[in-house]
């Protein structure tokens, strides 16, 4: 793996660790979470990118807008459908499926055409989100079945989860599109889209100003944790928090250095790894109930994945060039 590849997916496991610790105490602090997100990466947007305003985006403003309403859409409802009893492996399963909705739409918006291998390979991750969710379904039926009461309202619950993941699935695939649109009529223009996409937002997080002060209260008052070297105390989440933005900025630069200095294969392929390692930190951490035929699932959707970037071929090459090395004496 190249520097630049171990340099994310180190950040994408710190990352996940530090969000692992926050979700498992308060798991509803996810608008808290996103928002200390954004703010971290707009400020160093607006002064490194934007030179403090100074300088024009490559990209009218219009167009961001549209985009950036799409970006805090998917992120929201994202966060809630958590608050729906949807289980966080299940939650990445699902958001695995976004070469699906990305092929419908690019089917039904751009005209496009696939070949039969990477119909294929989406059939492959299709079978296997329904497995994992038609599993998970009976799982939260039988839980539900324990209060006859309370029962058909947690299913109920549980196919909103569903429907928003869905919903979110769709919105994020359509939000692709029309960046693909924009970079080809504009010009490619990543790291002025990264600080547009977290900059404006931020005054729709004050529909969520209720949830986020009330997180911040609640990890106001976790026990004290003394960070080495600094010799700094403060409240163990905000720590945790504080971590898990500084990882997620390392992330962020990380994929955008990949972006231009490798291809989109590997970048693609380095997504998908953060989606396994993701899935096994969730299932180890919240001991969630993973069944064989979840296992099933996720392993239809990880090679259909692989099918559809067709990451495989790029191995040829690499095999022979060492069947023609020079043999040792």
């Amino acid at each position: 793996l190249e520097p630049n590849v171990v340099f994310v997916l180190c950040g994408i496991a710190l990352t996940l660790i530090f969000l692992l610790h926050a979700c498992r105490q308060f798991p509803g602090c996810g608008n808290i979470v996103t928002f200390s997100q954004f703010l971290f990466i707009a400020v160093e947007g607006f002064i490194f990118e934007t030179n403090f305003g100074r300088k024009k985006p490559a990209i009218p403003i219009r167009y961001y807008f549209i985009m950036v309403a799409m970006f805090f859409t998917v992120s929201v409802v994202n966060n809630y459908a958590l608050n729906l009893n949807i289980a966080m492996p299940l939650h990445m399963i699902f958001r695995s499926g976004s070469l699906i909705a990305s092929m419908a739409l690019g089917i039904i918006i751009l005209k496009k055409r696939y070949s039969v291998y990477k119909y294929t390979s989406i059939a492959l991750v299709s079978l296997g989100i329904f497995t994992c969710t038609f599993m998970s379904a009976k799982q939260v039926a039988s839980d539900s079945s324990l209060n006859e009461d309370d029962g058909p309202q947690v299913f109920l619950w549980w196919l909103l989860g569903i429907a928003a993941l869905t919903f979110a699935l769709l919105m994020s695939a359509r939000m692709g599109i029309f960046q693909e649109m924009l970079y080809k009529q504009f010009g490619k223009h990543s790291k002025e889209a990264l600080f547009y996409n977290h900059a404006l937002p931020l005054p729709g997080f004050l529909l969520l100003a209720p949830n986020i002060y009330h997180h911040a209260v609640l990890f106001s008052q976790t026990e004290p944790f003394q960070i080495p070297v600094i010799g700094l105390t403060l409240p163990i989440m905000w720590f945790y928090l504080l971590m898990n933005v500084v990882t997620q900025y390392v992330c962020i630069r990380g994929v955008f250095i990949l972006t231009t200095e490798c291809t989109s294969l590997t970048v693609t392929l380095v997504v998908t790894l953060r989606k396994f390692v993701s899935l096994i930190f969730s299932i180890l951490y919240f001991r969630n109930p993973f069944t064989a035929w979840h296992w099933l699932g996720t392993t239809f959707v990880f090679v259909g994945t692989l099918m559809y970037t067709e990451v495989w071929n790029s191995f040829g090459p690499f095999l022979a060039r060492w069947r023609k090395r020079p043999k040792e004496e």
